[in-house]
């Protein structure tokens, strides 16, 4: 397999990253995958001595249970993958280019070879 490699210098490498994050919309947070949505976990200030209501519930929102966590693609592995991306857009948007410039070639050589006579002739 053939390698493709560019370099950049040491000092423009965070520069390199942040642009390419920021233009291709690298989220700082994804949906959490563990994410159950209305978990709870008991209320350790629960007062048995209290009424039970809004401000002395049994339970409550599970604190540790949110619905985004932080991204764990970092900025480079993000990079990476969007260079490889742009990569293989390129490679597909000409191949469907010369596929369809071939086949209309091919379609336009063919018609001449449609016969179509006029029967009243």
């Amino acid at each position: 397999m053939a390698l493709f490699s560019v370099e950049i210098s040491d000092a423009d490498v965070p520069r390199v990253l942040a642009a390419i994050a920021a233009n291709y919309r690298r989220p700082e947070q994804v949906p959490n995958p563990d994410y159950v949505d209305g978990a709870t976990i008991p209320n350790p200030d629960f007062s048995e001595e209290e009424i039970e209501g809004p401000e002395n519930s049994r339970e409550i929102p599970d604190p540790a249970n949110a619905p985004m966590t932080e991204n764990p693609e970092s900025t480079p592995q993000f990079a990476n993958r969007m260079v490889r991306e742009f990569l293989l857009d390129n490679v597909r948007s000409f191949e469907v280019s010369e596929a369809k410039r071939q086949a209309a070639q091919q379609a336009s050589e063919n018609v001449n070879s449609v016969s179509i006579s006029d029967p009243a002739v």
